[in-house]
């Protein structure tokens, strides 16, 4: 694989100063092209082994581009904050948005490998993690962004070489540490790691460039005119295509019965019934939330429903039995020109908590297969490969060991509209009823599809969806406190 690499590529001085300026020249002319368009993101990964010049790559890429839009991240050890949520979140936070370029100096792929090598993993656990790697950027491309990897290689004997000829110059000794030495002795565990990575990560949509890293100029002439090239060949194309789709989306059921409709909508619960349970599932809540295993957790609860089901309600009875500095309430309306900006779950990701903490959405990442797909926000294809992006990003939730509780509160067509009628008449609740809502009343069997789909399709094993009849407040209220009850207390048990 690392043959080509090892060829002893080499360019003179004279050809090299030569091609400098016009590259510089053509990279900054695309790169203000690609500001102006902001049609799509570039994503450069940086990868390799030490002293093949991956910092000297990314310092004189920013030295050719304009510095302003060009967002650079030298992805070290994680920090305690990092360290907090899954691995990919502190990667996700740093996307570059459309029209500008993110370089990442160590990336996803980086404490997969050193954790193989230093035998803290084994193949099957690195294997996951190229499968969490390769979705992520399939995830990225099917966004538009143009996502460009480039992995620095020596020999083992140019790795000795050139670890030494930076030793002895007073003014590069610095690059070289003790850790590069150290990698070094390991250089033919680190080869069969990278080769593994790159052959089963190289792609059709993200491929690997393999570079040899021991002549500067070759390496430097190389990734500029590989970046060039592909950025004037993407802005000539037209908008990425989303629109085509191999197999055809759901269909209703030919016999008309749904997950929904199976929903025993009647029941009920006296309110004096319904005071002395709410007394008992908030007690039970506010306890498991201050136990010292809770520390070492997270929650993640997601409302979705009808309009009018009584979302809101539902959510201050989970956070009145909570202490204020531990939960976090997310309301998700229409994305704002920033979050247009990014791939679609950015917005989400972004806010997923720390360890010990309540994150609730008042709606969610669901919006793209429930009102974007009903509404044709976006493309057919785009709403059917978010079920799979929905569940892998549940999954490393998950995996992170975050209790994801997810609710659809389901009410009757009936009591929607007097519930509507009600929120016209009194005052302090007319702000709750819009044109929107009337409009999406008009498409209930639609949006009814859409959510038989969404359960079908991403209610699993670890996230599954609960679903609740909620004609009667009270019923719904206590339901959903005692499952997040037994959601929390069934992960403490587990919790070490």
């Amino acid at each position: 694989m690392f043959e080509s690499a090892e060829l002893g590529h080499k360019l003179d001085k004279a050809t090299y100063d030569a091609e400098v300026p016009v590259l510089r020249e053509a990279l900054l002319e695309a790169q203000m092209e690609l500001a102006k368009q902001a049609k799509f993101p570039v994503v450069i990964l940086i990868g390799g082994v030490d002293g093949a010049g991956r910092g000297e790559t990314v310092n004189l890429l920013n030295e050719w581009m304009d510095p302003r839009f060009v967002q650079t991240h030298g992805m070290g050890e994680p920090s305690d904050e990092e360290l907090d949520r899954p691995m990919m979140w502190r990667f996700w936070r740093e996307l570059p948005p459309k029209g500008r370029i993110g370089i990442f100096l160590g990336s996803w792929y980086t404490w997969p490998i050193l954790n193989r090598v230093r035998g803290v993993t084994k193949n099957a656990e690195l294997d996951q993690s190229l499968e969490r790697a390769k979705k992520l950027e399939k995830m990225l491309v099917d966004e538009g962004a143009l996502v460009l990897k480039f992995w620095m290689h020596l020999s083992r004997e140019k790795q000795e070489k050139r670890l030494k000829s930076l030793e002895k110059d007073p003014k590069t000794r610095w690059r070289v540490t003790k850790r590069d030495w150290e990698h070094y002795t390991l250089y033919d565990k680190f080869n069969a790691v990278n080769e593994r990575v790159i052959r089963h990560t190289s792609t059709a949509d993200a491929p690997w460039t393999i570079v040899e890293g021991y002549d500067t100029r070759y390496r430097s002439l190389t990734v500029g005119k590989i970046l060039l090239d592909a950025l004037n060949k993407r802005m000539k194309q037209p908008a990425k295509r989303s629109t085509e789709v191999t197999a055809p989306p759901p269909m209703p059921s030919i016999d008309q019965l749904n997950v929904l409709k199976t929903l025993d909508l009647k029941q009920k619960l006296d309110k004096k019934d319904y005071v002395r349970e709410l007394e008992k599932y908030q007690g039970k809540l506010a306890m498991l939330t201050r136990s010292p295993k809770f520390k070492k957790l997270t929650v993640v609860a997601m409302f979705e429903g009808n309009d009018a089901a009584g979302k809101g309600g539902a959510v201050r009875r989970i956070t009145s039995a909570l202490d204020a500095r531990q939960y976090n309430i997310i309301p998700i309306a229409a994305p704002t020109e920033e979050e247009r900006a990014q791939p679609y779950l950015w917005r989400f990701w972004r806010h997923v908590p720390r360890r010990g903490r309540v994150t609730i959405f008042d709606r969610s990442w669901y919006g793209r297969v429930l009102v974007e797909r009903v509404e044709k926000f976006c493309s057919v294809a785009d709403w059917m490969r978010a079920y799979s992006e929905i569940n892998d990003f549940e999954t490393q939730l998950v995996r992170h060991h975050i209790v994801v509780v997810k609710f659809w509160l389901a009410i009757s067509k009936e009591e929607q509209l007097r519930r509507f009628k009600e929120r016209e008449k009194i005052g302090f609740k007319r702000f709750k009823i819009t044109e929107e809502d009337w409009r999406n009343r008009d498409k209930w069997d639609d949006y009814e599809h859409a959510v038989c789909d969404m359960v079908d399709r991403t209610s699993t094993e670890i996230a599954p969806w609960t679903l609740v009849e909620a004609n009667d407040k009270y019923f719904a209220r206590i339901k959903i406190l005692k499952t997040m009850c037994d959601r929390i207390e069934a992960a403490l048990k587990k919790a070490k």
